[in-house]
């Protein structure tokens, strides 16, 4: 400790001379400040927090002598918005120091060191903290009766990173109030590293979750090339993608870059059709690139800012505000320290002596010029006529300035002071024999190591004056909580921060993000929330279609094809109806199928009903003729018993259409085709029976004939027997290997279920089919050959004519049947079963009816 003991005499020296050089004089001009050539902010207590702030905006100086070493950096321009976070730690130091209840017996002291935002003084500053002198030397503590505790900041990310590399060597817990990169979550390379400000992973999310809840599909991305932009930017992007969103351009910058680069960057802006911007920087790096924005009067976007911006005051010109009204972002949830705006009203030079920034932030307030001070001798002659004197004796609380107002990160600043103190209280208040460390030690208040009071910030919770829970999770970071923030211009033209929402992460599902729409005022004053899309949204009904080689967001919009639909905006794929559903016409919505089956309440089933009902009495009444004329010649010439069976067979045929009618069920289903073609073939086997017995019955009339033996009824009997039974044989193997059934047809025409019967085996359907037809075919032959036969009832032409209109309506049946859907394949069948039958029925016997009734002089013949 040889050379950190004559760095001591040195640091008693300053020390001195902050004590006894800070003399409040009342004198003409009033309070006389010293001007203090050290380091920083410094007050004394048995245990010290560090402190860093940017209080003034710095400049990169550059010098054309080499006789001397360059400044690097000068501290310009003092923010009296930054100071107003200093006075926070101050006000928060002061009233733990008051608190009974929290470190009793133990006074907080402080050292605040102005970064000026430059990295180099970032490392100055802490190398001073940690070895508590102003010539740094590495590894040296020169202030072992008072240890330092923490060190509260930085304000930028850039500053914080390299903070942390130095206090992450030693442990000293850095709890920073503003600072948002998320790689600084990371404990393996950040160890001591907290914050009392969300992560920018969350902000990134949050940004991302912003676009997508205002329906943005093209956005534009923007960031500042440092480690804050880029790496919440990213995040940004990620989240985006994901969220099915396209990235219309991503650009970089940074405040001192070139005139062509940032021209680029609005020329990008002003010719893209995104109109929705996420820019992910802080403010003073945005200031060239606002400019030129305004310079190509770019307006009409929306701009999504980064916490870093959000309530930045930068921006206040009317050219600036036509630009950038509308703005819409996050911000760190904001309180109002209690007490903390009335303690600023009490503020005066002379109270704090040792206040190193507090000259210039009174400058600022009341526009105002100190004197220099020489030897305790006040010479104003630096100051000219038209500037005011300070004399520390006004007011703040007769001052309406903006200072006094709740400031972004101040509140952070306050809870993060606390942080650090309840960290410390619950060391002090550690009992031996349950302590954390080795063997349930203890650390010991008066003299810890850093290491030591980290365990214990890692632990903090509690609860501040107004409520808010102070925590930090296993990444150091805080309960992630934004406000949701718009720029909007008052009436007279000045810029209001309105809170329009909230983001709150550790809400439940679905309360993450709340906004009141009608609250958010966009650029222009446009109320409608604007529109920002590569393609046109597809309407209900139709899809999207990528264009080949661009993002997912440009896409053309297909129709739906007909039996699918689209019932949501920008529908990825359409979506095909269950089976008995179908598109409504403008094809957003599946419908119930129409149902289709032959009703007898339709027309045309009411129809075909009369007229199978009227031709089955038609056909009873012939066979009632018949019946009552059975002995005369005509009717006695060709078998009455076949032409009652064959009436009565006409008079099934008839009725048998009846079944095609209605719904199809399972009885129903199995009968149409099998009593049909069971009755038709009985229809056909006596036409057959009576044709070969005109034929045998002539031939039998021969001298030495043969054929006398079968005159009779044994030979058309047995023909109608055999030739019946044979059909009766195909429809019992149909009905027992593969029997028809009801079905629902619905792919056979479009928006229509029909009810209709499967045939269940094709084969046997069309075997019943070509049965009877080889049945017609064989009775047309002999009819037709039997035909010139000399008798004077001879059936036979009757019977020709009879079965070429059966063999006719049959044949266009096919055809018919099998280019018709539906009940219309019904009624085919039913009309070719009552064609057939009154051709039957018309050709065999109109003829003898009409004999009996209106030609009986011809019906007289004996025949016997």
């Amino acid at each position: 400790y040889n050379i950190c003991s004559s760095k001591m005499i040195l640091c008693l020296i300053v020390f001195l001379l902050m004590q006894n050089t800070a003399v409040c004089e009342t004198a003409q001009l009033g309070c006389r400040l010293p001007s203090l050539k050290v380091n920083g902010y410094i007050r004394d207590g048995d245990i010290i927090l560090g402190g860093m702030f940017a209080v003034h905006e710095g400049n990169v100086l550059s010098k054309t002598s080499f006789t001397e070493a360059p400044e690097l950096v000068s501290c310009d321009r003092f923010s009296f918005f930054l100071y107003h976070r200093v006075s926070a730690m101050v006000f928060a130091i002061n009233e733990i120091n008051q608190n009974e209840n929290l470190l009793p017996n133990l006074t907080l002291g402080f050292r605040i060191y102005d970064t000026c935002n430059f990295i180099l003084r970032a490392t100055e500053g802490t190398m001073w903290l940690v070895t508590g002198i102003e010539e740094t030397i590495a590894n040296y503590n020169c202030q072992k009766q008072s240890p330092l505790a923490a060190v509260i900041g930085d304000l930028y990310s850039s500053s914080s990173t390299q903070i942390a590399r130095l206090l992450g060597l030693y442990y000293y817990p850095q709890i920073s109030y503003a600072s948002t990169v998320a790689k600084l979550s990371d404990k393996t390379e950040f160890p001591s590293f907290f914050r009392t400000i969300p992560s920018d992973e969350f902000q990134s999310v949050g940004l991302a979750w912003l676009v997508k809840h205002f329906g943005w599909t093209w956005v534009g991305l923007l960031a500042e090339d440092r480690d804050y932009g880029q790496q919440g930017i990213q995040v940004v992007k990620e989240e985006i993608l994901k969220a099915g969103r396209c990235i219309a351009f991503s650009e970089s910058f940074m405040n001192f870059i070139s005139k062509k680069v940032i021209k680029h960057i609005a020329e990008v802006i002003k010719k893209s059709v995104a109109n929705a911007i996420v820019v992910f920087s802080v403010d003073f790096s945005l200031t060239s690139l606002v400019k030129e924005v305004v310079k190509q009067n770019i307006t009409g976007k929306v701009w999504i800012s980064s916490e870093a911006w959000t309530t930045s005051t930068l921006f206040t010109k009317k050219d600036e505000l036509r630009s950038l009204a509308g703005t819409i972002g996050l911000r760190i949830q904001e309180s109002e320290i209690p007490g903390f705006r009335e303690s600023l009203y009490t503020v005066l030079p002379c109270k704090f002596p040792s206040d190193i920034f507090i000259k210039e932030f009174w400058e600022e307030v009341f526009g105002c010029k100190w004197p220099t001070v020489i030897s305790n001798l006040a010479i104003p002659n630096d100051l000219n006529t038209a500037t005011k004197v300070c004399t520390g004796e006004k007011k703040l609380n007769e001052t309406h300035h903006t200072f006094f107002d709740i400031s972004t990160y101040t509140y952070n600043v306050y809870t993060a002071v606390y942080a650090a103190a309840h960290a410390l209280h619950d060391m002090q208040a550690c009992k031996p024999g349950e302590g954390p460390f080795t063997n349930k030690t203890c650390a010991n208040i008066q003299d810890f190591e850093p290491w030591q009071l980290l365990h214990y910030v890692k632990h903090v919770n509690f609860t501040t004056s107004d409520g808010m829970k102070v925590f930090f999770d296993n990444n150091g970071d805080p309960p992630p909580v934004y406000d949701i923030i718009n720029w909007q211009v008052t009436p007279n033209g000045k810029l209001k921060h309105v809170k329009v929402g909230s983001l709150d992460f550790s809400a439940s599902k679905g309360q993450e993000l709340i906004i009141n729409e009608s609250a958010v005022m966009w650029n222009g004053g446009k109320i409608q929330v604007p529109h920002s899309a590569c393609s046109e949204s597809c309407t209900p009904g139709y899809r999207k279609a990528v264009r080949p080689g661009e993002p997912v967001c440009c896409f053309d919009c297909i129709p739906c094809s007909s039996s699918e639909i689209s019932n949501q905006t920008d529908a990825a794929e359409c979506m095909t109806c269950p089976d008995d559903y179908w598109p409504n016409e403008r094809q957003d919505e599946c419908i119930p199928k129409t149902i289709e089956f032959l009703s007898y309440e339709e027309p045309m089933g009411a129809t075909l009903a009369a007229i199978s009902i009227t031709w089955a009495i038609t056909s009873a009444t012939v066979l009632c003729i018949i019946i009552k004329y059975r002995d005369t010649p005509i009717v006695k010439a060709n078998n009455r018993d076949l032409s009652y069976l064959l009436l009565i067979a006409l008079v099934l045929c008839f009725l048998s259409s009846l079944i095609f009618i209605g719904q199809p069920k399972v009885v129903t289903c199995m009968l149409r085709q099998t009593a049909f073609g069971i009755i038709f073939a009985l229809c056909v086997s006596c036409v057959l029976a009576k044709t070969i017995l005109v034929v045998i019955t002539f031939n039998a009339t021969k001298p030495n004939s043969n054929l006398k033996k079968w005159v009779g009824n044994k030979l058309p009997n047995g023909i109608v027997f055999i030739c019946t039974t044979t059909q009766v044989i195909i429809c019992i193997a149909w009905l027992t290997t593969s029997s028809p059934f009801p079905e629902e047809n619905t792919t056979s025409q479009d928006g229509v279920i029909i009810l209709e019967c499967n045939e269940g085996s094709t084969t046997a359907f069309w075997c019943v089919l070509g049965y009877m037809g080889l049945l017609a075919i064989v009775s047309f032959i002999v009819a037709f050959l039997a035909r010139n036969l000399p008798d004077s009832f001879n059936e036979a032409q009757f019977i020709t004519f009879s079965m070429v209109v059966f063999v006719s309506v049959w044949l266009a049946f096919i055809p018919a049947y099998l280019s018709t859907r539906g009940k219309y394949m019904v009624a085919v069948e039913i009309f070719a079963i009552l064609a057939s039958s009154a051709g039957l029925l018309g050709c065999i016997f109109f003829p003898k009816c009409y004999i009996i009734i209106l030609r009986p002089e011809v019906n007289n013949r004996n025949i016997s």
